[in-house]
């Protein structure tokens, strides 16, 4: 091995921006037992078959209807 090197020409990595990040989740567990169950169906993992769900959510722009809130009516 070199004891320097000179990185003067070198450039960022391109990837680094899709690099996924881990993140603390509290999901139901009848949640990861559904995504778990596809996963052993279609042989992907499931926190990839999780992070695809929400990728495409994201992608959609899709919003949750959540029913529980009071009507927006003036």
């Amino acid at each position: 091995m070199r004891k320097e090197y000179d990185f003067s020409d070198s450039i960022k990595n391109p990837y680094t921006a899709k690099l996924k990040k881990p993140v603390t989740i509290r999901l139901e567990k009848e949640t990861i037992e559904y995504f778990k169950k596809v996963a052993a169906e279609t042989d992907i993992p499931y926190q990839k078959l999780i992070n695809l769900y929400l990728s495409a959510c994201a992608r959609n722009q899709l919003k949750p209807e959540i029913s529980w809130l009071p009507s927006q009516t003036s």
